[in-house]
């Protein structure tokens, strides 16, 4: 800190703004921070991308989709099978 030569006082506005800015990052790496381990919160993100995704582009996702229900249909049929 230096000191003010017409007043002879410690300048404390330097030290002032430094204190806010920093507040100001801490504050915004909590919200983040929050942000990543809200768990409702980042399930309803990933559903609006996907609905987007497939509003936009829906042939990659009913492919996806298709593929997965095949995968889950010839499990069922293996069970049945070794019984």
């Amino acid at each position: 800190m230096a000191n003010d030569p017409a007043q002879g006082t410690p300048d404390f506005d330097g030290l002032t703004d430094r204190v806010a800015a920093t507040r100001a990052q801490l504050f915004d790496t909590l919200d983040a921070i929050e942000d990543k381990l809200n768990l409702p919160k980042q399930i309803g993100i990933a559903a609006s991308r996907v609905k987007r995704g497939v509003e936009q582009r829906p042939v990659p996702y009913l492919a996806a989709f298709a593929g997965g229900a095949l995968a889950i249909g010839g499990i069922v049929v293996m069970v049945i099978r070794r019984r």
